[in-house]
C-alpha cells in the first residue's frame, strides 16, 4: 500500500488560453504510483473554467466536490455544484463535461478516472480529438503515440 497526504504535494498551475481558463491540480494517484485509477485534487478560482468541454471514449470519470460552488456543464445540460455533490461521467458522449466556478470562493474537487488506454478524447466545441496510446490521459508513462487532430480531417485508407 502507498499513502500520501495531499499537503505534501505541490500544486501544478494551469493557465492556458483563453483567459477564463485557470486552475491548480495535485495528482494524488501519480504520487502513490497508482496504475489503474486516476485521482486529482483540483482548485478552480472564482470566475474560472477547467479543461475544455470534452469526453473520453475509454475512461469513465467521476467528480466529488469538496468545497465551494460551481457549475457542471454536461451533455444533458448545466447542473449546479456544491460541497458533497458526486457525479459520474460515462466513457462516451453522455460523459461530456466542463467545470466552471461561478461562485465567490475557490471550488475544490476530486476528479477520479479509470486509466484505460488507448483513449480517444473528443473536444466537440473545439472540433478536435486527442489520441493517447501507451499511457492514458493523465498518465505519466511514456506514450507510444499521441496527438491532437481536427475532427473534420479525413484521409483515404488506401493511397490513390
Amino acid at each position: 500500500m502507498e499513502q500520501i497526504n495531499e499537503s505534501d504535494l505541490e500544486w501544478t498551475e494551469y493557465d492556458p488560453e483563453p483567459e477564463d481558463t485557470a486552475f491548480r491540480r495535485k495528482e494524488l494517484s501519480s504520487a502513490v504510483g497508482a496504475d489503474d485509477l486516476g485521482c486529482s485534487l483540483y482548485e478552480l478560482p472564482p470566475g474560472m473554467r477547467s479543461w475544455p468541454y470534452h469526453y473520453h471514449t475509454a475512461n469513465e470519470e467521476a467528480l466529488y466536490v469538496l468545497a465551494g460552488d460551481g457549475l457542471l456543464i454536461a451533455a444533458d445540460g448545466e447542473e449546479p455544484l456544491t460541497a458533497g455533490d458526486f457525479a459520474t461521467l460515462p466513457a462516451d458522449e453522455r460523459g461530456g463535461h466542463r467545470i466552471v466556478n461561478d461562485g465567490d470562493e475557490p471550488l475544490r474537487y476530486l476528479m477520479l478516472s479509470t486509466m484505460n488506454e488507448p483513449d480517444v478524447t473528443i473536444y466537440p466545441e473545439m472540433e478536435k480529438f486527442g489520441v493517447f496510446a501507451g499511457s492514458p490521459p493523465g498518465g505519466r508513462d511514456e506514450r507510444s503515440f499521441h496527438g491532437y487532430y481536427n475532427i473534420d480531417d479525413e484521409t483515404a485508407y488506401w493511397e490513390e
